[in-house]
Parts: C-alpha cells; structure tokens; sequence
C-alpha cells in the first residue's frame, strides 16, 4: 500500500514528526555511561504517552520477528544494528548505540533513528561510520523530490555509503509510511537511478541508512528481534521521516 496524504494529514504528520524527533534527542541527552537499555525504554514509554500518542512497536509482529516486540524503542549496541530489543545493560564508556523510534499521533506516524558514542570515548571508525550514514541520509534526502525515482534516492544513498568503503545489505531499509509504519515503496541503500516508483507530492518516507564496518551479512540474535552483524563488527544507523512537497523534501522529525 501506497498513501499520499492530503494537507491536513501532512499537518498532523509534521506533529507527530516533532514529536519522534523530541523524544530521539530528549533520550539521547538522557543517556550516559550506566544507563540502562530498560530505562531508556521506560522513558520512552513515559514520553508516548504524555504525549497522548501511540507506539508503533510495542504490539509489532511481523514474519520476521519473534513478536509482538514488547517495547516501545530500539536499543542497539555495538554490533546490534536492527530491531535491538531493550534489556538489561548498563552502557559502558565507548559504547555506540542506536535508538531507534516510531510513533502515531493524530492517525499518521514518523519514524526516526540515531546512532552516538556513550560516554568519552570517541573510537575513530565508529565515528567515521556514523557520519557516514548521516552523509548517505543527507544525499537521499537531497534527491527526493516530485517526479524523482525510489531508485534516484537509493542510488545518491548508497554511493555515499560505497564510497566510504561499506559494504551494503538491501534486505532492510527505507520504506513508505502514514497511518501505519511500514508501507511500500521500500527503499533499499543502494539502487539504479531512474527505476522504481514516481514520487508525489503528499508521500512520506522513512529513509534509513545503516552499515556494518566489514560485512553485509545480518544473523538474529536468541532474542528472535535484534539483528547482529555477521563478523560481530560495530554498526550504525541513521533515519528520517520525510514528506514529499512541490518544492522537494521536507524533514518532519528534525530535531529543533
């Protein structure tokens, strides 16, 4: 399913897009070394709520998860780069972790991920594949706009990431979203320029580019949700809700 939403919706929608990225930078500020990945869960389920809104995960059960999910955010750490199911941890000093949220407000959700070292450590590769992902997302977003390609969005995203020296995994990525989460186009991190569906004005998209450092090849961790790399590598993630207008992209879950 493919929506394009009218005005009104894109109104709420950049609500609910205020909203994720509120609650993205009110957690990161929040976190610091001993945090626990419950905690942070705890918080965001707090935040939700005040919020009068919904979470988009907690009863999630799709064919690839040993659902429902049962939290209200993904926590990934380290070699954890998808779907990372909040348990019991305390961060330690050095630690790159991944949170990653959708939510509902008003009938239209938005969804958005971050990655960031804990603490003072500052290991460079962790720091270069970070900005990587954000450089991958910054160039997706940049060539999104009317009568662009799918295809034109995964191709400026995944020679950001080539680039850099990434290998890439297609098997999850961006996707189309609105009333519910997920909803198709799916975007994959790399692609042919000018394939794929047409973009219009009204749609949302969830652009999300993740890498690991050496390998791109996922395996699932005992917990049947959260995705690991293959080699036990770091890896990280970026992601934004964007809206399709008539003058190109507009980020709804910017933090302000």
């Amino acid at each position: 399913m493919i929506e394009i939403l009218s005005p009104t919706e894109l109104g709420r929608a950049r609500q609910t897009g205020a909203l994720v990225a509120d609650i993205l930078q009110t957690l990161k500020s929040r976190t610091r070394v001993g945090t626990n990945l419950l905690d942070i869960d705890r918080w965001a389920q707090e935040m939700i709520a005040d919020a009068g809104a919904q979470s988009c995960y907690v009863d999630y059960a799709p064919s690839f998860g040993r659902g429902p999910f049962g939290h209200y955010i993904c926590t990934s750490v380290n070699d954890a780069v998808l779907h990372g199911l909040p348990h019991d941890y305390a961060l330690a000093d050095g630690d790159l972790l991944t949170l990653d949220i959708a939510v509902l407000l008003g009938g239209v959700a938005a969804d958005s991920a971050v990655s960031f070292l804990v603490g003072d450590a500052r290991p460079p590769e962790s720091v270069a594949m970070i900005d990587a992902t954000e450089r991958a997302l910054a160039a997706g977003i940049a060539a999104a706009r009317p009568g662009a390609r799918i295809g034109d969005l995964s191709h400026a995203i995944g020679t950001v990431l080539s680039e850099a020296g990434y290998p890439i995994n297609t098997e999850f990525g961006g996707h189309g979203i609105g009333s519910t989460m997920h909803q198709d186009p799916h975007v994959t991190n790399t692609g042919r320029p000018g394939r794929g569906y047409t973009l219009r004005p009204g749609l949302l998209l969830a652009l999300e580019p993740w890498v690991m450092v050496d390998t791109d090849e996922l395996v699932t961790d005992a917990d049947g949700w959260t995705l690991r790399s293959a080699t036990g590598c770091r890896t990280a993630h970026s992601e934004h809700t964007i809206a399709i207008t008539d003058d190109g992209a507009e980020i709804l879950t910017l933090p302000r």
